[in-house]
């Protein structure tokens, strides 16, 4: 009779099944490997080896592949892509950011994993935490909480006061690597400062990293509905300026992620992409985190489904009520046809650097009976309820391009569409604003006192906006919110347009210096040309890329750049591999901010 097998040692062939699976960039010493696809072992036995006929041996694995997605392509860049964009800007002129998830970098993976054990549930009981984290629901939903720092020792702490001295401005991040090792290497201490859009790309990455498929989206004129009932409501003065309490207003944009995964606590059908939001707004079952809840449910109006459906809900579809508060204390409310919410959801899309949009996953086209049945099944009455038509129209108007540096037109367009001539008292004014809706010093204004609108005629009407007088109250949203309010004495009637308007930066050059073949040394020649009439001082270019630099590159610029001149610095690169690279790169100094560019790298063979 044979003796027993023993087992001499275990080879994980780690070259072989990073290769295979996709990981060998993620972890190198550590065995790696994904869900539904085979890897392989070699066991190697003491004194004989293995045979068939007299041996048996057992191999045991179990997993939960609750987060499997059918698309090579899909999962190739929801998963394996280490570079994307994030859109901001405004509804009328969509920017895309490039960003650097860089979740295959050195240590980002044991990060991750510090990550989930630092969180609440599983200081409180360990045993049942790593237990539940066979669920993505699960792990989401604590990765939604701990990305933000305010119950836990999260990653980072937030701020919207445009306060930034003591940290970093949330414009300057171009990638989540930094930010993850600065938690790291700092015993898990939050990192100064996030905003929305930062929040949801630190969770892709870590997101990513595990495994869970994971994009970010942006949602144009987002609500802040803290009391769930759908409305948003401004009250603002005879000026049309608001008063009173801000706490619930409307983002010009604003970002979260979604995750792919199965819903088996769920009816069917709400499998698919959930809902997560890391930034901290408001609490769920305690704790500031959001979701994940689906976003077919959101599109039903199934405001019932777990997590956090309604403030979901609100975000794409909540109601705006504008009110006219007079002197006496009396209200009248203004019709506002310019502000929709929930408008050009937007995400990077599969395998090419344009946006798509994916309103229609979290909306049925307006107007149509679906929508109804949606807006009855969540009680939106508000929605429900037919808009009055006035016969008069106003909309706020742009003449053409707005760039940094320049001065511009806008124009309030109005419209009678009746057979009275009318006489009206017309208030334009335009102000510095942040993205999430909160309004600087105003940078132009006019009052027209006695507009006459003559039966069945338009009128435009323009105003002028000057560098000097946004130049140094202009955030680094590089917005301007521009007011028209139409007053009608004889008729107590109040007609309001907004728009908001985006200045665009100049480019960012970026060329690449030498033949890029693998294991090739590269120089990064990167320029950006002052558009001011100033000079710009203290410049600095940030480099970052996956693959492309070991550390994140600051590179300084010691003398002004003055007006229409060029700044420019040139960076080494890593020898890379074959394949294709993104080069992210962000421009700051005094009076130009947060200036962002990228460059597709492809190296091909030696």
């Amino acid at each position: 009779m044979a003796e027993d097998l023993a087992l001499e040692r275990c080879d994980l062939e780690l070259e072989a099944n990073g290769r295979d699976h996709h990981t060998a960039d993620l972890c190198r010493e550590k065995l790696v490997v994904r869900r539904g696809q085979p890897f392989r072992l070699t066991l190697h036995f003491e004194g004989r080896g293995y045979e068939a006929s007299v041996d048996r041996l057992t191999f045991s694995v179990v997993t939960a592949d609750a987060v499997y997605l059918d698309s090579e392509e899909a999962r190739r860049e929801y998963v394996l892509t280490q570079q994307g964009f994030i859109y901001q800007g405004s509804a009328k002129f969509i920017k895309s950011i490039p960003w650097n998830f860089g979740q295959f970098e050195d240590g980002i993976l044991d990060i991750c994993l510090m990550l989930l054990d630092v969180n609440p549930k599983f200081l409180q009981d360990a045993s049942r935490d790593c237990s539940r984290r066979r669920s993505p629901v699960y792990v989401g939903r604590v990765v939604s909480g701990m990305v933000n720092c305010n119950d836990d020792q999260g990653v980072l702490l937030g701020r919207w006061d445009n306060n930034y001295g003591d940290g970093v401005s949330p414009m300057f991040w171009i990638g989540s690597v930094d930010i993850l090792r600065r938690w790291k290497n700092h015993g898990c201490q939050r990192v100064k400062y996030g905003q929305c859009w930062v929040f949801a790309a630190v969770a892709c990455t870590v997101l990513r990293c595990l495994g869970v498929p994971t994009r970010v989206v942006t949602n144009y004129n987002s609500a802040h509905d803290q009391n769930s009932n759908l409305l948003i409501e401004y009250f603002r003065n005879e000026f049309g300026e608001i008063q009173g309490d801000k706490s619930e207003m409307i983002w010009n944009f604003h970002c979260w992620v979604e995750s792919w995964m199965t819903r088996p606590d769920l009816q069917s059908g709400y499998e698919g992409w959930q809902a997560l939001d890391p930034t901290p707004q408001e609490k769920s079952e305690g704790t500031y985190c959001c979701g994940p809840v689906p976003v077919r449910a959101i599109k039903e109006g199934d405001l019932s489904t777990k997590y956090d459906a309604p403030f979901v809900f609100a975000e794409v579809n909540a109601d705006v009520v504008d009110w006219i508060r007079q002197d006496d204390g009396s209200v009248t409310k203004s019709i506002n046809r310019s502000l929709i919410v929930g408008l050009k959801i937007s995400t990077k899309s599969v395998g090419r650097d344009e946006r798509e949009d994916i309103t229609h996953t979290y909306k049925y086209p307006e107007g149509s009976s679906e929508e109804r049945e949606a807006f009855t099944r969540a009680n939106h009455l508000n929605k429900l309820t037919e808009k009055e038509e006035t016969g008069v129209a106003m909309r706020i108007r742009v003449g053409q391009s707005m760039n940094m540096g320049s001065d511009f037109d806008v124009f309030a367009h109005i419209t009678n569409n009746t057979e009275e001539a009318r006489v009206c008292r017309l208030l334009l004014c335009a102000r510095t604003v942040s993205y999430n809706g909160v309004l600087g010093p105003e940078c132009g204004t006019q009052q027209l006192p006695d507009l006459a609108l003559e039966p069945f005629s338009e009128n435009s009407i323009p105003l002028r906006i000057l560098y000097e007088k946004y130049c140094d109250c202009l955030t680094e949203s590089n917005l301007i919110k521009v007011r028209g309010l139409l007053v009608e004495p004889a008729a107590n009637s109040y007609l309001l347009a907004e728009r908001d308007l985006y200045l665009e930066n100049p480019e960012i050059k970026i060329r690449v210096l030498g033949e890029p073949k693998q294991n090739r040394r590269l120089v990064a020649e990167v320029s950006l040309r002052n558009p001011l009439t100033v000079p710009l001082l203290g410049c600095t270019f940030t480099v970052e890329g996956a693959g492309l630099t070991e550390e994140q590159q600051a590179v300084e610029i010691p003398d002004p750049v003055e007006a229409g001149e060029e700044a420019k610095v040139r960076v080494d690169l890593l020898p890379l591999h074959v394949g294709r690279h993104k080069l992210v790169v962000d421009f700051e100094s005094d009076k130009l901010k947060a200036v962002k560019g990228y460059r597709n790298v492809i190296i091909g063979p030696p």
